[in-house]
């Protein structure tokens, strides 16, 4: 499929690209300061730990990628992985959320960039809900799988 391995691709870059800069950072971070590393800050570990949300979430995806490919994604097995890509979004907004925080006291001539930060913090929530109103309709599907393998089981057992 065409789209799978777009999606796929997508996936690779976004996690390669993630990983690139948290070696990166902790490369700067490992340095000694007088050679010119970075201090350690708030935002800086944010950063990282906003990455990390950001690669179990594509992890996750690849995984349900690979069900859809493979047909097994209306299955219990499937849960784990949108369990897990909520959690991932939900943490991504409260990093965001402390991004917000953490920026707001600069911006106290223009407020206007804290309620847009703010805006897109609760966005990412949204997605997180979508992502859960997805998850109720598999949950949905996969009941209907196994009901309907069920009425099967008892019409071959008839005839």
């Amino acid at each position: 499929m065409l789209t799978v391995r777009a999606l796929r691709a997508v996936l690779v870059v976004v996690l390669a690209g993630t990983v690139f800069v948290q070696a990166s950072m902790v490369w700067a971070l490992a340095t000694d300061p007088e050679d010119g590393s970075l201090p350690l800050t708030p935002l800086r570990v944010i950063t990282i730990l906003g990455m990390v949300s950001v690669q179990v979430a594509l992890v996750c995806v690849w995984r349900l990628v690979t069900m859809v490919r493979r047909g097994t994604v209306f299955s219990n097995a499937a849960f784990r992985y949108v369990d897990v890509l909520i959690g991932a979004i939900v943490a991504a907004a409260l990093v965001w959320f402390a991004v917000t925080v953490l920026n707001a006291p600069g911006q106290r001539a223009d407020p206007g960039v804290t309620v847009i930060m703010g805006g897109v913090g609760v966005a990412i929530l949204g997605v997180a809900l979508i992502v859960l109103v997805l998850r109720m309709l598999l949950a949905q599907a996969v009941a209907r799988d196994a009901e309907a393998t069920q009425m099967q089981d008892e019409l071959n057992e008839l005839i």
